[in-house]
């Protein structure tokens, strides 16, 4: 017998993935290395007219290295054809081949994942100017899907990192941002490595188990609040690959921490129709970031 839930999210994956890739107007590198690259959409149709917000975006897929920004085009697309400019950072993920005494492919690079996070982010005003001269750098928001969701929230935190993290990754301020909308983010560390969200990957990602410990302070974005940035999360409730749970547990802390999250549960909803442009949920997507855009 087959699991209804396993059934609905194979159907919504499908869907999501069923978009062609949509070409960008132009790209921009932040760095040598072939994943350290921006790609800008224009604003398209009748919204284009004057400066529009730039909507950051971030890719997810378990920060491993099979998936890249591609497939998220179709989203960034979708975001350009509702007047925004939209940057789609590429970053460098986990190795193509399986570590030993690892499963499958590993979850992210400790520390090149965030060092490139950080530098495309602090480059992203020179590089819009240069190439999406459409863009208004002011009216920023960052927003990210799953793994890139928890780096769209880390990106909002460097100014509150812990002492000992990075120079490259610490901010002296907060950054400009209008603000932040995560959509299913692995926000929540240690909630999603109880649940085993991604086959351990927020652990992979540190570097394994005897890494956790020390590394959790600086990557883990429940640990790194309040930040004084309006954030957003928007998730599914049917969502079994990132379970609702996950940011409800990060809203938590950041309420423990003084600050107010906005969460946005959709029923009906799993974990890809949130970056699919066929499905009703992409739109309160394109809503939420609207709201903290205009």
């Amino acid at each position: 017998m087959t699991d209804p839930a396993v059934e609905r999210d194979a159907a919504e994956a499908a869907s999501a993935f069923a978009h062609p890739p949509v070409a960008p107007d132009a790209t921009g590198a932040y760095g040598d290395h072939p994943d350290q690259v921006i790609d800008f959409y224009a604003p398209r149709g009748e919204a284009a007219a004057g400066a529009a917000p730039l909507v950051a975006l971030l890719h997810g897929g378990a920060w491993r290295a099979p998936y890249d920004r591609h497939h998220v085009t179709p989203l960034a697309d979708f975001l350009a054809r509702r007047g925004f400019a939209v940057a789609n950072v590429e970053y460098r993920r986990g190795s193509s081949l399986p570590h030993q005494s690892a499963e499958g492919h590993v979850a992210g690079r400790w520390p090149e994942t965030f060092d490139d996070v950080a530098a495309a982010m602090d480059a992203l005003p020179g590089l819009a100017a240069a190439h999406l001269p459409q863009a208004d750098p002011r009216r920023t928001v960052l927003t990210g899907h799953s793994a890139g969701g928890h780096l769209a929230l880390w990106a909002s935190a460097r100014h509150v990192l812990p002492p000992g993290s990075p120079a490259a990754w610490r901010l002296p301020a907060p950054p400009a941002l209008r603000g932040v909308v995560a959509l299913a983010p692995i926000a929540d560390f240690e909630a999603a490595q109880e649940l085993g969200v991604c086959g351990g990957a927020s652990a992979q990602l540190l570097g394994g188990a005897g890494q956790w410990a020390r590394r959790l302070p600086f990557a883990d974005p429940a640990a790194l609040l309040p930040t004084g940035i309006a954030t957003a999360v928007v998730h599914g409730r049917e969502d079994i690959v990132v379970p609702a749970s996950v940011a409800e547990s990060y809203v938590a802390a950041a309420a423990k921490a003084g600050e107010t999250v906005g969460l946005t549960l959709l029923d009906g909803v799993g974990h890809f129709p949130l970056i699919d442009p066929a499905a009703d949920a992409c739109a309160v997507v394109a809503e939420e970031i609207s709201q903290l855009a205009w």
